[in-house]
């Protein structure tokens, strides 16, 4: 392909060496006139291990060029990707200056031509600035439509500095966020050659799974370092422990637990974290990210709580009470709080849970009911059905399996709020009558 790059930083430097490795032919932009003359020469304005070498052979070999000409740059292209700076405000939102200025660039190229082109973000922006700020730009300063007379697209980049080369062709993934299927179209012919998945998207989504990249990295790190501080205070070796701590690869480093949902509970999450803040105060330690645990659960609960009682609909049925799916431990559930709350504020409740029966409770759990939901024997149900029956707004907060048959029996005034995300996607037939907590 003929490729236009406009942002010659690092992100723009490497992509634009890395295609060019590639055989397209690229015409880097920026407005530095020094980090073009750089490029022209066959130069890399950026340190990145590999890079010189990448740009000296592109160059010699006519695949690259600089300019600081965007317009010429677009018209000899078929493609031209973002990539400038979106550096921080003070209230730490982004400084969108210079993604605004280059999409009015290329509009005014679109304009004079009639051939259609493929504008990709590959700059990093929150979620909804393609469809927000970028296309409406690109419309008007083109007086074209997206879809007709240009394609739309966003190409998130995960590139690590210092390893960036091996990065680019070698990527655990490839995001492409799309306006139409002709637009992800081009883009995904750029990464073809690639052994990896290509995940196609909508935009919002693969502007968003950037964010969730990075935001996690950092909680890592964070994480990493706070029970480091507290092995050094107790004289254990913290590389030692989180090498121990890596191996679990069922749980610890997997997708587990990293689903959207409700809070989590039971008998050992609250109470280690709690023993575990403990010891780092007595420690005169201080650790942001592991006290902010509870608290951040805490709203989640809320958030649950929030959403059936916005509905003002009484009563209310609760499609599970333990604290996960097949088990019977009731201790610290969140289901238990959000019955708590709604009766509370005078609901009717009814309540079922295949794996919870009054008769067969003992030990810690009977202690639990005892204490916190006294009244409890008033609520339960002995079937589904009979909450089904009896509540116009059902509440499921478990994935027992038959749980996702309620969907598709619920009667024509009933409302679903599902805590757990039963369905992906709802159905015609539950319009207006399905709520999720966090999805």
């Amino acid at each position: 392909m003929d490729i236009s790059i406009l942002g010659l930083g690092y992100v723009g430097c490497v992509t634009a060496a890395c295609l060019s490795r590639q055989g397209h032919r690229v015409i880097g932009v920026d407005v530095d006139a020094d980090k073009v003359a750089t490029v022209r020469e066959g130069g890399s304005p950026i340190v990145e291990p590999g890079l010189p070498d990448l740009i000296a052979q592109a160059a010699a070999d006519g695949r690259i060029e600089a300019t600081t000409d965007a317009a010429y740059a677009i018209h000899a292209s078929d493609l031209s990707l973002i990539c400038v700076g979106t550096p921080s405000r003070s209230n730490g939102d982004l400084d969108l200056r210079y993604v605004r200025r280059v999409c009015e660039e290329i509009g005014a190229a679109l304009r004079a031509t009639g051939e259609y082109h493929l504008v990709v973000l590959r700059s990093t922006v929150l979620p909804g600035t393609a469809d927000g700020v970028v296309l409406p730009i690109l419309e008007r300063a083109s007086g074209k439509r997206v879809g007709l007379d240009f394609g739309l697209a966003f190409n998130p980049e995960f590139l690590r500095e210092g390893t960036a080369i091996a990065d680019f062709h070698n990527p655990p993934r490839t995001v492409i966020g799309e306006w139409d299927e002709r637009s992800g179209d081009g883009v995904a012919a750029l990464y073809k050659h690639l052994d990896a998945p290509l995940i196609r998207t909508n935009l919002p989504t693969a502007e968003m799974v950037k964010y969730a990249d990075n935001a996690f990295h950092a909680l890592k790190i964070a994480f990493a370092n706070e029970v480091g501080n507290l092995c050094q205070a107790e004289s254990i070796d913290s590389h030692e422990v989180m090498d121990i701590f890596c191996l679990d690869t069922q749980l610890n480093l997997s997708p587990a637990y990293l689903k959207p949902g409700y809070a989590f509970g039971g008998s050992c999450l609250p109470k280690d974290l709690r023993a575990l803040l403990y010891r780092i105060k007595t420690q005169d330690l201080s650790a942001p990210v592991l006290e902010a645990i509870l608290p951040s659960n805490e709203l989640q609960k809320g958030r649950g709580a929030d959403l059936v009682l916005g509905l003002g609909r009484n009563p209310v049925g609760v499609l599970g009470l333990s604290f996960k799916p097949g088990t019977d431990d009731l201790r610290e559930s969140p289901t238990v709080g959000l019955i708590e709350t709604l009766l509370g504020k005078g609901y009717e409740v009814s309540v079922y849970d295949p794996n919870v029966s009054l008769a067969n409770l003992v030990g810690a759990n009977k202690a639990y009911i005892e204490q916190q939901l006294p009244h409890i024997a008033t609520l339960i149900c002995d079937t589904m059905e009979q909450v089904l029956a009896e509540a116009e707004v059902i509440v499921v907060a478990s994935r027992e399996p038959a749980f996702f048959e309620v969907p598709k029996r619920l009667r024509p005034r009933q409302v679903l709020v599902d805590l757990v995300r039963l369905v992906d996607q709802p159905d015609d037939t539950l319009n207006g009558r399905y709520y999720g907590i966090a999805w």
